[in-house]
């Protein structure tokens, strides 16, 4: 290879970072902004990365009131990955995969399976008591969390800080993120 060659390569391969724009959706009866310690968690989070908090807000435990906030954010072409919090559990009041999930387009199988891998290591078989999910819909990134300020660390650090940065490789979600919606263009494109 030559040395013009491999410099060619190394620039393409040392990708500037782009912030993204992240919404952040607690669920929760009884949290409020002054007090929802897993919101926050994930707030300093993303913003410590260098992505943007597009926007924040916090809805009861109702499967109306998620799909809806979840269903107006990824409406919105200004945001690129929304994140809940809350209502992954197993109680009658726990309905945020009832709710968001008919909303995903391509379901992120993987996701549940490796948060449980982290959250394992540090709670051991309690990890089966979430029902972290992740999807994709709209041309936006869809992750719901439990409603701990510790899972929301794990999901963050463990998953969500690699994936949502272009610069990790082998490969990350960043990277994919214009072609979400690549069926509905050309589905268009054929329609002409």
């Amino acid at each position: 290879m030559s040395a013009a060659s491999e410099t060619s390569d190394k620039a393409l391969s040392e990708k500037a970072f782009i912030p993204l724009a992240i919404a952040v959706l607690t669920i929760s009866d009884t949290r409020t902004l002054a007090d929802d310690r897993s919101g926050n968690t994930l707030v300093e989070r993303l913003e410590g990365a260098g992505h943007r908090l597009a926007a924040r807000t916090i809805v009861t435990d109702d499967v109306d009131a998620i799909r809806g906030q979840v269903a107006a954010w990824i409406a919105d072409p200004a945001i690129d990955v929304v994140i809940t919090t809350g209502g992954t559990g197993f109680t009658g009041r726990d309905v945020t995969p009832e709710a968001v999930e008919p909303l995903f387009e391509k379901r992120m199988e993987g996701f549940s399976t490796v948060f449980h891998m982290i959250s394992f290591q540090k709670i051991g078989t309690s990890t089966l008591q979430s029902r972290a999910t992740a999807g994709t819909a709209n041309a936006t990134y869809i992750f719901c969390l439990p409603g701990s300020p510790g899972a929301c660390r794990d999901g963050w650090d463990g998953i969500l800080a690699q994936q949502l940065d272009i610069r990790h490789k082998p490969c990350n979600f960043v990277e994919i993120l214009p072609r979400l919606d690549e069926h509905l263009k050309r589905g268009k494109l054929r329609a002409s």
